[in-house]
């Protein structure tokens, strides 16, 4: 028996395919769900929220990217076009760890060419084929976001600007998360479960500061290293 067959969640989730489906037609190749709800072991209890996929044959058809409550559920519609979201699946952005689990775990709604598993395999091609230079050089990107996030929120808490500093905390350990990610080729379904997973829930000022550091040793190490000259900016080295 699914698991989710008197799940709200998933209710109105096939309602929102449904009406996609019978208001555009012509422009609608695949509606799948991802996210929790996706995976099929989680609590949610019917009031978590659903991560709608819908792929066009064009770009700017089919309905817009929209977020809503619908009876309780909130729902989060992402639209692409399907040529589009296949090149976002073969490219390892600063933002893989956060978004690969999209294009590896979906359930299909509407599917009938087969086009989620052409996303899947696309990715895993390109995870297969990526050399190691694109996930430090990812890793380096997210790096030194996490250093600016960091930073600042220091210096909030050092005017006792204290929920301006929470806020930025909270950036830098995702920051921090996803350079953990890319070093380690590791993605999470969220980034609730990047902070948890690699140890930075909850870590403070102190702890994600030593983490930033132990990062870009090894950075260094790998050959991106974050500090360079006003040359090496220039030309991207």
């Amino acid at each position: 028996m699914d698991p989710y067959q008197d799940d709200p969640r998933w209710s109105v989730a096939e309602r929102v395919a449904d009406a996609a489906r019978r208001r555009f037609p012509a422009d609608v190749l695949a509606v799948a769900v991802h996210g929790p709800l996706a995976h099929g072991d989680d609590d949610g209890g019917g009031d978590g929220e659903v991560g709608l996929l819908v792929a066009t044959y064009r770009a700017g058809s089919g309905p817009a990217p929209a977020t809503r409550r619908i009876d309780g559920v909130l729902v989060e519609l992402t639209v692409a076009a399907a040529d589009d979201y296949l090149d976002q699946a073969r490219s390892i952005s600063a933002l893989w760890p956060l978004t690969a689990d999209r294009y590896v775990t979906t359930r299909p709604l509407h599917d009938p060419t087969g086009w989620l598993r052409a996303l899947r395999d696309e990715h895993l091609g390109a995870l297969a084929r990526a050399r190691p230079a694109e996930f430090t050089g990812a890793a380096r990107q997210s790096w030194h976001r996490g250093w600016a996030a960091h930073a600042r929120a220091a210096r909030l808490a050092a005017w006792y600007e204290t929920d301006q500093a929470l806020l930025m905390l909270g950036e830098a350990r995702l920051a921090a998360a996803t350079v953990s990610g890319l070093l380690s080729r590791t993605y999470f379904r969220d980034p609730g479960d990047a902070v948890r997973r690699t140890g930075l829930a909850g870590a403070d000022m102190t702890e994600v500061g030593a983490v930033l550091k132990r990062q870009a040793e090894e950075l260094a190490a790998r050959g991106r290293p974050v500090d360079g000259t006003v040359d090496d900016l220039l030309t991207g080295t």
